[in-house]
């Protein structure tokens, strides 16, 4: 939906809270979960639709009468889709994910066709009203697979060859489609300095301009232009948070840099300090969201600085009793309403201070709440209907952003 007026902020949820691999799983989320979160949110409102969709389901929209009869879906329904989550590739819910959510990469061939696929749907489900639409995407690759710099070259090639795809697609259907690359930890580039810096050596650069201007045969001033025009930042407000980043001077920096927040993915993570009188506990209940599914990056500061885990089982076998005062900031994501979790916190205050810092800043492009956690979440942090809790989570963001 669009806040409040023209020239504001869209705001949506991502689907990929819901489980849904399949186009048809997906079909039955927009039928009954979608509309259900509309009612209790925007009931007289056009909704706009954060969709999810892995690869077998976008093929299978490319069937003959498929995507007629989604657009049929959406607007019978009054929803509509203006942004799409195209990092993971495959199986997201009910069986590991872990290092799998990032493959294939920017390296291989399969990503950049995945991507070409979402784009051309986007572009046709995108409505006349609306300035772009943004796909998501993983930052390049996970990047313990992806270190040399022929990796990283590999991974730009691939980034300069999709924008070429989505200009021939601009000119064909006058539908502006943008790729957002999102930092996380532990990938090619998760921080803002390293993220600002991927861009300008890689993909704002003169030699990024010179290939886009051999794939597609435009000239070298067009082609910076393009490159500007359709990549930049999806910036996820856990992933952020989770680095220790300050939300303001994180967005100072991507505007002097001249790299545009596509989408801004909202999104709170878990604090725990541990080292104080009831270490033991915030220990065990920790351990009560160590999963089998997900990824959970820990980042700690202590002492002598950060220090970084790729998943929280590992924090937890390498955390040292009677180490000092430390805090730890862990890639799960929590309902952006609970402020705490038992012993626990949330990043919730973060990403106030980045929601107020966006207000104050007039941003207008994408906002999505992304918990997309929600089936993994300790029982007693999940008590109501996942309806309800999104509702209560775009509800919260409502209110952060008419402060």
């Amino acid at each position: 939906m669009r806040l409040a007026t023209p020239g504001a902020p869209q705001l949506t949820y991502c689907t990929n809270i819901h489980p849904g691999e399949t186009w048809p799983e997906v079909r039955t989320v927009l039928e009954r979960s979608l509309p259900a979160v509309r009612a209790a949110i925007a009931p007289s409102e056009r909704f706009g639709v954060g969709l999810r969709l892995a690869a077998a389901a976008a093929d299978a929209l490319r069937a003959p009468g498929e995507l007629t009869a989604l657009r049929a879906l959406l607007g019978g329904r009054d929803l509509y889709v203006f942004t799409i989550n195209g990092f993971p590739y495959g199986a997201f819910h009910g069986t590991r994910v872990k290092e799998a959510v990032y493959t294939p990469d920017w390296r291989s061939p399969e990503r950049g066709r995945y991507s070409a696929v979402l784009a051309e749907l986007l572009a046709a489900l995108l409505p006349e009203d609306c300035a772009y639409g943004s796909i998501s995407t993983l930052p390049g690759a996970f990047r313990p697979s992806a270190a040399s710099p022929d990796a990283v070259d590999a991974i730009a090639e691939g980034l300069i060859a999709h924008v070429a795809t989505l200009v021939a697609l601009e000119e064909r259907t006058g539908r502006r489609i943008r790729l957002a690359l999102e930092p996380e930890p532990w990938c090619v580039f998760e921080r803002v300095a390293d993220t600002i810096a991927f861009f300008g050596e890689h993909l704002f650069s003169p030699v990024a301009a010179r290939r886009l201007a051999t794939i597609t045969g435009r000239s070298e001033s067009a082609c910076s232009t393009a490159l500007r025009r359709h990549l930049g930042v999806c910036f996820d407000a856990c992933h952020m948070a989770v680095e220790f980043e300050d939300p303001a001077d994180a967005l100072a920096r991507f505007a002097a840099a001249g790299i545009d927040l596509v989408k801004v993915q909202i999104s709170a993570g878990m604090v725990a300090r541990l080292g104080g009188a009831d270490d033991a506990a915030v220990r065990d209940a920790l351990g009560t969201f160590a999963d089998d599914v997900y990824l959970h990056q820990v980042v700690e500061r202590g002492p002598d600085g950060l220090r970084r885990w790729l998943d929280l089982p590992q924090a937890l076998a390498a955390a040292v009793s009677g180490a000092g005062l430390r805090e730890w900031r862990v890639h799960f994501h929590v309902p952006l309403f609970r402020t705490t979790l038992g012993v626990l916190a949330s990043t919730q205050a973060w990403v106030a201070a980045l929601l107020a810092a966006l207000r104050r800043g007039a941003y207008a492009g994408h906002l999505e709440v992304e918990t997309y956690t929600w089936d993994v979440l300790p029982a007693e942090h999940r008590g109501e209907p996942v309806e309800v809790a999104i509702a209560r989570e775009l509800t919260w963001v409502m209110e952060q952003l008419a402060l």
